[in-house]
C-alpha cells in the first residue's frame, strides 16, 4: 500500500492531507472507504473537509496537531465531533478535549503499514512534534523553509534554548525527507531536509547561546491577540470567531508581528559583479560580514577588510558603527538573510547609506572575476 500527502489551504497555515491509494493522488473519490489522515486542521475551513469526506467517501481516521496553534483555531475538536475521528497530539498539549496523547519516540503503523514516529520538538511551543514518516517530515512551527526560519519563541511555553536542541535533532534525520512545515507565507514549495541545512538560517552552526542570542535580537515585537488564540485553542473552540485573528499576517514567523520599524524598512541591495566592480576601481565602502565567527574560516572564506558584528549583537553594538555613519554600508552574510535583517537595522537606526550584498558569500564565491 502507498500512501499520498496534499495540501489542503488556501493560504499560509497549511494542512496535510495523508492518504492511502485505495482513494489516489489525483483520483480522489474514485474508490470509496478510503482513509485519511488530517495535519494541522484550520477550523476556518471545517465545511471544506467535511464536504471533501462527503464527496468522496473517505474515512478520517485521525487529526494531529504538531502543536497548539497561536495564529489559527484548531478544527481538531471540531472534526472529532463530527467524524468519530481520533485526536492526537503531544502530551503536553493543554487542550482537554484531545483522546490520544503521545510522547517522544512513540511509532504506529499508521493504516496498518505506513510507519510513523514521532519526534517531541518543543521550542516554538512546549507541546510540538514532528512527524518521521518514511519520506517525508511534518515540522509544525518548529523549522519552516529556506530563510523563512521557523516559527518564533516568544508566547507562552515558548524557549529559544528549547527549539536549539530540537533543531539538532532534526540535523541527524536523513537528509532525504522532505521538510513539510506547519507554515508557508511565501510560496515556497517543500523541499529536502539536505537542502534545508544549507539554506535555513534556524540550522546555521550556532552554540545554543548564540541561537538564543539571535532570536533575542529579532525583537519580535507585541502578538496579542494570538494569546487569545491559544486560549481558545486550550477551550476546544468550535466558533472560528472565538478569537479574532489579523488577514495575511506572518505571525507565527519570527518577524511576523514586529511593530513599524525594522521588518518595514526598505533597503537597497547590490549585485555581486558590481560590489566587485566598485572594490576594483576603488571604492571603499564598509562591508559589514554578520555571520558567526566561525563561519569566518569556513569553507566559503570572508572578504577582506571586513568589519565584523554578528547579528546576533548588533542592536547592542551600533555605536561600533558610528565612526562610518555618513560612509556607504554594505551588509554581507552567507546567503542574504541575516544581511538583509542587519540592513534592516541600520536604517531604522538612520544610517543612510546602508545596502545588502545580494546572495551573500555563497553568490560572491560563484561569481567568477
Amino acid at each position: 500500500m502507498s500512501v499520498f500527502c496534499k495540501q489542503l489551504n488556501p493560504h499560509a497555515c497549511r494542512t496535510y492531507m495523508i492518504g492511502t491509494d485505495r482513494i489516489g493522488f489525483d483520483k480522489i473519490g474514485t474508490q470509496e472507504n478510503g482513509e485519511i489522515v488530517l495535519i494541522d486542521p484550520v477550523l476556518e475551513h471545517f465545511q471544506d473537509y467535511t464536504e471533501l469526506l462527503k464527496q468522496n467517501g473517505c474515512k478520517l481516521t485521525h487529526v494531529i496537531d504538531t502543536h497548539t496553534h497561536a495564529d489559527h483555531i484548531s478544527a481538531g475538536a471540531a472534526l472529532k465531533d463530527y467524524t468519530g475521528c481520533v485526536y492526537m497530539m503531544h502530551r503536553n498539549a493543554p487542550a482537554k478535549c484531545v483522546d490520544f496523547c503521545v510522547a517522544d519516540g512513540f511509532e504506529w503503523e499508521l493504516f496498518g503499514s505506513i510507519s510513523v514516529k514521532i519526534l517531541y520538538t518543543p521550542g516554538h511551543t512546549g507541546d510540538s512534534i514532528s512527524l518521521v514518516f518514511p519520506d517525508w517530515i511534518f515540522t509544525g512551527d518548529t523549522l519552516f523553509l529556506d530563510d523563512a526560519g521557523a516559527g518564533r519563541d516568544d508566547l507562552p511555553g515558548g524557549d529559544a534554548g528549547s527549539h536549539w536542541e530540537s533543531l539538532q535533532r532534526l540535523l541527524e534525520l536523513p537528509e532525504n525527507l522532505t521538510v513539510y512545515p506547519a507554515h508557508e507565507y511565501r510560496n515556497r514549495n517543500p523541499s529536502s531536509l539536505g537542502r534545508q541545512k544549507r539554506t535555513n538560517p534556524h540550522l546555521a552552526k550556532k552554540s545554543k547561546d548564540e541561537f538564543i542570542r539571535y532570536l533575542d535580537d529579532l525583537r519580535l515585537g507585541p502578538a496579542e491577540w494570538m494569546k487569545d488564540v491559544l486560549k481558545a485553542n486550550y477551550a476546544c473552540a468550535k466558533d472560528p470567531r472565538a478569537a479574532w485573528i489579523p488577514v495575511d499576517t506572518p505571525a507565527c514567523e519570527v518577524k511576523g508581528t514586529k511593530d513599524r520599524g525594522v521588518n518595514e524598512a526598505q533597503v537597497s541591495s547590490i549585485p555581486v559583479q558590481v560590489l566587485k566592480q566598485k572594490l576594483q576601481s576603488g571604492g571603499d565602502p564598509i562591508l559589514l560580514d554578520v555571520r558567526e565567527e566561525g563561519e569566518l574560516a569556513g569553507p566559503l572564506g570572508h572578504l577582506e577588510g571586513i568589519t565584523h558584528i554578528p547579528i546576533g549583537s548588533l542592536s547592542q553594538r551600533l555605536g561600533e558603527l558610528e565612526p562610518y555613519r555618513e560612509r556607504e554600508i554594505v551588509t554581507v552574510c552567507r546567503s542574504g538573510a541575516r544581511a538583509h535583517t542587519a540592513a534592516q537595522i541600520l536604517s531604522t537606526a538612520d544610517f543612510p547609506r546602508v545596502s545588502v550584498m545580494i546572495g551573500g558569500m555563497i553568490a560572491w564565491n560563484a561569481q567568477s572575476d
